[in-house]
């Protein structure tokens, strides 16, 4: 009896399935990736990799108006107006992307354009339904800190 006709292995079908598969998930994940602005992305860099508890290096480096993601913590700072800060969480309540950018007041999620208040977190523009989540600020000697 010969063993020429039994399969052994992996089959090619189940190999390019797989390798489908993978494709398809990266480009997923990419699609809900953002693309942040390279003065943003310092910013939130070098609050991040500072160990001290989420401390932004500098609180006149975020404009009135605008702000600063910082990935790691998941967390956007806004500066609404002048000598006011606030905190959010940066995961858009609407599908969970991080938001990408404050412009003009309004935190914006770039999976599918919802804008939030910079001031309250408040629904702008859907299709979120809901606000994102306050978190704790604090201003003390030009340092904003989260926590």
């Amino acid at each position: 009896m010969s063993n020429a006709n039994i399969p052994t292995g992996i089959g090619r079908r189940k190999v390019l399935g797989g390798a489908a598969a993978a494709v398809a998930g990266a480009a997923a994940l990419a699609a809900c990736g953002s693309d942040d602005s390279s003065e943003s992305s310092t910013t939130a860099s070098a609050a991040e990799s500072s160990g001290d508890g989420g401390v932004l290096p500098d609180a006149a480096s975020i404009a009135v108006g605008g702000g600063v993601v910082m990935d790691l913590v998941k967390t956007v700072v806004t500066h609404p107006a002048d000598g006011e800060y606030k905190a959010f969480s940066a995961v858009c309540t609407h599908k969970g992307c991080t938001v990408s950018d404050v412009t003009d007041n309004e935190i914006i999620c770039p999976c599918h354009n919802s804008k939030f208040s910079a001031s309250d977190g408040s629904v702008i523009e859907g299709p979120a339904t809901e606000p994102l989540a306050s978190r704790p600020v604090s201003v003390a000697d030009g340092k904003i800190t989260l926590g």
